[in-house]
C-alpha cells in the first residue's frame, strides 16, 4: 500500500497486524449490510449493480459504469456519496471540455503590496467521490487527466503536486448505444478502473415498483450509514483478509489464461488481440476480499473469483478481428475463461 509524502513523493507503507480483526470485520459487514439496504430503498432492481459498485468502493477502486440512459446510473452515485458520506462532485463530461476544467488552474492576482503572484483554484476532481457523466465524449487530452489522480491520488499542476481528499473514488459512466462525437477511452484508462459494471434494464416486476415508487407524492431517500474516514479505516482492514493458496492459484490462471501469447485456451489464443496486466490481478484480489466481506465472510472462495471475473477483466481485454467477425463476444471470452475453474 502507498502513500504521499508531503514534498509529494510516493512512499510504500507496511501494513501492520491488526488485532482483534474478526471483531472489527463483522462490525464492517453489518455497516455495510445497512447501507447496502438504503442504497436499495431508491435504486430498485438492480441489486448486482450495488453490490458491484460497493465491493469497488470497498476495496479502494474506480469503476465504470456502462448504460443506456436512464437506469439511474446518477442517482446511484448520488446515493452511495449519502449513504457512505463522502463529498461527492459531477462533472458532464463534453468535446469542449478542458484539463483545467476538471483539475483546477492557477491563477494571476494582484496582492495589497502591489505584488503579483499565482493562487491555485481548485477543480471538481479534489472531492472524495466524483461522478464523471459520459465520460467518453471528452476528447483523450481531457480524459488523460484523471490518469494521474486516479492512480496516485495527487495532480500535478505547474510542477507542483497537489494531493486529493482520501477516499478518493472516480465513478465514471459511459453511454454504449451513442457513438456519434465519442472518443473510446484509452487502454491505460480502462486499466485504472478496478471494474466495469454492466447496468442492465430491469425485469417487469422492478420496473413496475419504479414507476409507483417515483412518480407520486414523494420519494425514498437513503440515510447516511458510514462516514468517509469509516470507510477508509474498513478499506485498510479489507486488505487484511486472509488469501488463500488456492484463491490465490485462481486468480493467477484466469488472469494469465486471458493473454494470448500465454493461454491455453484456443478460445483466447484465436479470438483475444490483447489481455489483461498485473493490475487486474490485483484488482481481482482486492475484490474477491470485499467481496467476501460485503456477504459476511472472513475469507474469499474461488467462487468470488469467478463471480466478479467479468466485471474485473472485460475492459482490460480486445477482441481479434476474427472474433468480430464470428459474433464472439467477451462475455463468451471471459465464460470461456471461468470455466476451467470450476
Amino acid at each position: 500500500m502507498s502513500k504521499l509524502d508531503s514534498d509529494g513523493t510516493v512512499e510504500t507503507e507496511t501494513l501492520e497486524p491488526v488485532p482483534d480483526i474478526e471483531n472489527q470485520l463483522e462490525q464492517i459487514v453489518d455497516s455495510m449490510n445497512r447501507a447496502r439496504q438504503e442504497i436499495q430503498r431508491v435504486i430498485i432492481g438492480q441489486d448486482q449493480v450495488v453490490d458491484q459498485s460497493l465491493i469497488t468502493l470497498l476495496a479502494g477502486g474506480h469503476a465504470l459504469m456502462v448504460g443506456v440512459p436512464g437506469l439511474g446510473k446518477t442517482l446511484l452515485v448520488e446515493t452511495l456519496g449519502r449513504v457512505l458520506g463522502l463529498d461527492e462532485m459531477r462533472i458532464q463530461f463534453t468535446p469542449d471540455l478542458m484539463p483545467a476544467d476538471i483539475l483546477g488552474s492557477e491563477v494571476l492576482e494582484e496582492g495589497d503590496d502591489g505584488k503579483r503572484h499565482f493562487r491555485f483554484i481548485k477543480g471538481p476532481v479534489f472531492t472524495q467521490l466524483l461522478m464523471g457523466d459520459e465520460i467518453n465524449r471528452a476528447s483523450p487530452r481531457t480524459q488523460s487527466a484523471l490518469l494521474q489522480a486516479m492512480q496516485e491520488g495527487r495532480v500535478s499542476i505547474a510542477g507542483e503536486y497537489h494531493r486529493l481528499p482520501q477516499p478518493f473514488h472516480v465513478l465514471a459512466t459511459q453511454n454504449p448505444i451513442e457513438q456519434e462525437g465519442t472518443y473510446p477511452l484509452p487502454e491505460a484508462q480502462l486499466d485504472r478502473f478496478l471494474a466495469q459494471i454492466n447496468i442492465e434494464y430491469p425485469d417487469s416486476a422492478s420496473e413496475r415498483e419504479i414507476i409507483l415508487a417515483t412518480t407520486g407524492v414523494s420519494r425514498a431517500q437513503a440515510d447516511r450509514v458510514l462516514t468517509s474516514e469509516k470507510l477508509r479505516d474498513a478499506q485498510k482492514l479489507v486488505r487484511h483478509v486472509p488469501v488463500g493458496d488456492s484463491v490465490v492459484e485462481a486468480i493467477l490462471t484466469l488472469v494469465r489464461s486471458a493473454r494470448p501469447e500465454s493461454s491455453p485456451l484456443e478460445l483466447v489464443q484465436r479470438h483475444v488481440a490483447w489481455g489483461p496486466g498485473p493490475r487486474a490481478s490485483q484488482a481481482l484480489m482486492l475484490a474477491v476480499r470485499a467481496r467476501a466481506v460485503l456477504d459476511g465472510r472472513l475469507a474469499p472462495s474461488v467462487d468470488d473469483v469467478i463471480a466478479l471475473a467479468k466485471p474485473v477483466l472485460q475492459h482490460r481485454m480486445a477482441l481479434s478481428f476474427s472474433a468480430r467477425s464470428e459474433g464472439v463476444t467477451l462475455q463468451d471470452v471471459v465464460g470461456g475463461l471461468t470455466e476451467q475453474l470450476r
